[in-house]
């Protein structure tokens, strides 16, 4: 039979360059005489900006470092075990990096194996065991804790999760079975199924501790310090961890309906890590962990090797590093200092702006409007939300008197912008108004300044084609709610300079938003994306199928909202304008559906009513639509989408409107909040045999956002 060693020397080789968690050994005696104790802490040698993880060879560093303290356990040189991580950071779990590498299901199985082979001789020791949960855990860091007899946790601890749901795994090294049998299935349920698919949301300190997962908070500043003398009073007897009692019944089961119905909300059964883990957790219910162990095993392999994990990672890399360094943007060194900006507009986008550059840049914020009201309206409206961040504790009062000081409204655009750097503009979306606008502000604008625009679909070259300057005019459209949606897509006219590029993206930056490089072209890339989408969702409709059925279509898609409920959103009037755009760039691609253009000229807010609670078309829209005669199924509609959709990518990478296929992902996930777990849009066409078909090729090489060949 395979050992552990060599099971995990087996792992090692397949990934070479696994950054090395050791796990080292220090003996101290406990406070108040209590006796020898050994402590484990976990360090791969970098500072917090590194976290710490379990690769193969860190995993088999932790079992040399358990056969260790076990001998002295068994010798009864200690009286238990502690472990603990470097300054800021316990464990974040299993290293990915290694796991896109796995090529086998019998690899994938070593993995599942390896950990709980090593973990599990924790609880099997002959002392008691402590974690001290000192900083960010997650994953397999949270999951080597709960094999221990016993936890602390520090009040500073910022972030805590089971967040492999969300990437498309399971907790597979004890979470889906120890979780539920220490704190009950309904708290499990809400940490592993609901955090997970709520963004990966984490916990902070006090909340592990009031959920029971830790049996005690300290502060961060003694925090190992007051664990080692708790632990003191624990092993002589004077303090007892009294844990509640489980219902093991009905409210277990109800439980795992709960998570079911979260999941069916968010994924609607097009991804299957949550139903996995649920299974898992339904069957924890007597306890037998052995039985537990087994199938997390099992499902950690499977989903290893399937779509959905690949497709998870690989947004995961989008998200934390081709996010950090655009494809395309200039040298970072030509961007010139911001020290004060200006926006034309005061409405509702262009207020958000105002706040969103206050918050983030900390410099004057000066906007402009056509009369005095809708300034003072617009200025009133950062101020107010700056005093809801005060009553939520986000600033204090100090910050909240700077930052409404640097926001001011006038109504002279030379007073205004005389010495701003960068301006944006957020005006009504038609060509001849943006124009006009440019013209007023380069007529009292410094030479060097930035004229950006925050249009959503027109060209930014046309824009910029009737000043003396326009070299220094950018695209750079936000999505709405400019303070939830990371997604910033700069746009590079036919004229834009490097330095006026760079400067953009040097901005983005310090708003802490995502910013892709985009060409010139209609509806940039989100829009022209989703117009299609919804274009052919809404030609379906037109010809003949029951809105029902064109809606249903989708939900394989497992997509945050209906493609109704999204237009709702977006307003049906600004989707039929972009639709209009597009229609004027590609005729024979995007049409203008007259059903769309009935509901927006009845002034209809969007198809549906919520009498019920529950989205109903709303009877009056109905009494609009005007519908052909050809009826398809669900089915046939999806097709029909999905064709429409890797047609349009495929002509957009061929015009060069964006670097890669990568970009489009990265777009979807940042603008759209389309989900993790279909890698944006491309790795789910390419999985689904779509861009094959459309086009002839897949949009990714294999191993990228797949089981590499």
């Amino acid at each position: 039979m395979t050992t552990t060693a060599e099971l995990l020397k087996g792992a090692a080789e397949l990934f070479p360059d696994e950054v090395v968690t050791q796990a080292h050994v220090r003996h101290l005696d406990l406070p108040q005489g209590a006796g020898r104790f050994a402590l484990i802490t976990l360090d791969n040698g970098f500072d917090h900006t590194k976290p710490t993880t379990f690769g193969p060879q860190s995993l088999a560093n932790l079992n040399v470092a358990i056969d260790q303290v076990e001998k002295e356990a068994a010798d009864g040189e200690i009286v238990g075990v502690g472990i603990t991580g470097k300054p800021f950071i316990f464990a974040v779990g299993a290293d990915l990096k290694g796991v896109e590498l796995l090529k086998k299901h019998e690899d994938a199985l070593a993995i599942g194996k390896g950990g709980h082979d090593v973990f599990k001789r924790l609880s099997a020791l002959a002392v008691p065991t402590f974690a001290y949960y000192n900083g960010a855990a997650m994953g397999g860091g949270v999951e080597v804790g709960l094999h221990c007899s016993y936890r602390t946790v520090s009040k500073a601890v910022p972030a805590f999760s089971l967040p492999e749901v969300f990437l498309g795994l399971v907790p597979g090294w004890g979470g889906c079975v120890l979780l539920p049998n220490l704190i009950g299935a309904d708290r499990a349920v809400s940490v592993i199924i609901e955090n997970s698919l709520n963004q990966n949301k984490q916990l902070k300190g006090q909340q592990i501790y009031d959920l029971g997962i830790a049996d005690a908070l300290f502060e961060g500043a003694d925090f190992l310090e007051q664990s080692l003398i708790w632990t003191a009073s624990v092993l002589k007897g004077e303090t007892e961890v009294v844990r509640a009692e489980l219902d093991r019944g009905d409210a277990w089961d109800q439980a795992v309906a709960r998570g079911k119905a979260i999941a069916d909300g968010k994924v609607h059964g097009a991804a299957p890590a949550a139903y996995r883990a649920l299974d898992i957790i339904a069957k924890a219910k007597n306890g037998d962990l052995r039985q537990g162990f087994d199938a997390e095993d099992q499902a950690l392999a499977d989903l290893i090797m399937g779509g959905e994990l690949r497709s998870g990672i690989y947004s995961f890399n989008l998200v934390q590093k081709r996010a950090k360094r655009p494809a395309g943007a200039p040298d970072k060194k030509l961007a010139r200092p911001v020290t004060k900006v200006g926006v034309v507009g005061a409405g509702l986008m262009a207020s958000q702006l105002a706040l969103l550059f206050a918050r983030r840049l900390e410099v004057p914020v000066v906007l402009t409007d056509i009369d005095q009201a809708r300034i003072d309206k617009g200025v009133e409206y950062v101020h107010g939300e700056i005093d809801k961040l005060l009553l939520k504790g986000r600033v204090n009062q100090d910050k909240a008197n700077r930052l409404k000081g640097l926001v001011t409204g006038v109504l002279d655009k030379a007073d205004g912008f005389a010495d701003a750097d960068f301006i944006i503009e957020a005006v009504f979306e038609e060509m001849g108004v943006k124009q006009q606008v440019f013209a007023e502000v380069e007529a009292v604008a410094p030479a060097h300044a930035i004229l950006a625009t925050n249009t959503s679909s027109l060209s930014v070259s046309e824009m910029a084609s009737k000043l003396k300057h326009p070299e220094r005019v950018v695209g750079f459209h936000f999505f709405n709610p400019v303070a939830i949606l990371p997604l910033l897509e700069i746009v590079r006219g036919e004229k834009t300079d490097d330095a006026s590029l760079a400067t953009a993206f040097s901005v983005a930056k310090s708003l802490k938003k995502t910013a892709v490089l985009c060409k010139d072209a209609p509806a940039f890339v989100v829009n022209r994306i989703l117009t299609r989408f919804m274009g052919e969702i809404q030609n379906v409709i037109d010809e003949g199928t029951p809105v029902a059925v064109a809606e249903k279509a989708v939900e394989p898609l497992g997509l945050p909202m209906s493609p109704l409920v999204l237009l709702e959103l977006v307003g049906p009037a600004i989707g039929l304008h972009v639709s209009e755009t597009l229609n004027r760039a590609f005729p024979e691609r995007f049409k203008v559906s007259p059903n769309l253009k009935a509901v927006v000229d009845a002034g209809k807010r969007g198809f549906y009513v919520y009498d019920s609670g529950a989205p109903e078309l709303d009877p009056e829209v109905a009494a609009l639509l005007q519908q052909g005669d050809t009826v398809l199924t669900e089915e046939q509609t999806r097709d029909r989408v999905l064709d429409a959709v890797a047609q349009e990518i495929g002509l957009m990478l061929d015009e060069g409107v964006v670097a890669e296929a990568q970009d489009i992902d990265l777009c979807l996930i940042t603008g759209a909040g389309w989900p993790f777990h279909l890698g944006g849009i491309t790795p789910y066409l390419d999985r689904a045999g779509v861009s094959e078909r459309v086009n002839g090729k897949k949009f990714l090489a294999p191993g990228v956002a797949s089981v590499p060949a």
